[in-house]
């Protein structure tokens, strides 16, 4: 069993999860979760050994130097911090790791036994994947809840998704059985632009993060690299007409679909996050 380093009573932390692997097409969620650690000035407290469920021929140690100029040998692992916003009113557990390749219930029982130390008493799970999903258009964020407060309270759907899963499915599931609350939030990557990162998606997600939670995240560099990243698939459909026809294609599929849901009330939602992102000075 890993470790806890010391860590003060949390005042009922939120968990945030994400995965490198089936579950984060073009390293979308990871990367939220390392935006999360770096602007929250996360402490990592706890790793998994990660001989006990990566096959290191898949997940291979990686060399590289460290702040002393020394090398240094990093494993592959999921790693846990907390970090104690100062505009939330309650603490934050960070689950960043890679989809194991063995034990994952083992797996899931270990991260979730940390949990249950640390007090958390709430679960998101990030993912991304890959969909026909125009890269000029704003990208899709479904939500699922487990808890029907928490559905009616951010307008989500359950999921009615049959077939293979990664695991944050297996963590979600096991999070039920506990009775552990569970939000989860997919990201819908433009499938022709697959290579990461997807700044665009990591900032979508984001904002379903602040309705969630009733906060501003400091964005930092983020909106311009979504910007400057749909600016260069714009260069690169434009060099194929092929591709610039699918994308039109893709457009007024799009275009058609979100027609009925251009709702007063979805409105009145972005307006409400846009006012307080204002007053926040974000």
């Amino acid at each position: 069993m890993m470790e806890l380093e010391s860590v003060p009573d949390l005042e009922r932390p939120v968990v945030i999860a994400a995965f490198e692997g089936w579950n984060d097409a073009a390293e979308s969620a990871s990367a939220v979760v390392d935006h999360l650690m770096s602007v929250w000035n996360a402490r990592v407290v706890a790793a998994i050994d990660p001989d006990d469920y990566y096959d290191f021929q898949v997940n291979r140690p990686s060399v590289g130097m460290d702040e002393n100029g020394f090398r240094k040998l990093t494993w592959p692992s999921t790693h846990i911090a907390v970090a104690s916003p100062a505009d939330l009113d309650r603490d934050v557990i960070l689950i960043r790791g890679i989809e194991p390749n063995m034990r994952w219930r083992a797996f899931t029982a270990e991260l979730l036994a940390a949990v249950d130390d640390l007090g958390g008493d709430l679960v998101v799970t990030l993912g991304a994947l890959l969909a026909d999903s125009p890269h000029t258009r704003p990208i899709p964020v479904t939500g699922t809840a487990t808890e029907a407060d928490l559905v009616d309270r951010l307008s989500l759907d359950q999921s009615t998704y049959e077939g293979p899963t990664g695991i944050v499915g297996v963590l979600q599931d096991a999070c039920v059985r506990l009775d552990i609350p569970v939000v989860s939030y997919w990201a819908a990557v433009p499938h022709y632009v697959a290579q990461p990162p997807c700044p665009k998606a990591t900032l979508a997600m984001l904002g379903h993060l602040e309705e969630l939670l009733g906060v501003s995240i400091p964005l930092g560099d983020l909106p311009e690299e979504a910007r400057a990243w749909e600016r260069g698939v714009d260069e690169l459909a434009a060099e194929d007409e092929d591709v610039a026809d699918y994308v039109r294609s893709l457009e007024e599929s799009r275009d058609t679909a979100d027609l009925p849901e251009a709702t007063g009330e979805a409105i009145a939602r972005e307006f409400e996050r846009y006012l307080k992102r204002r007053d926040d000075g974000g």
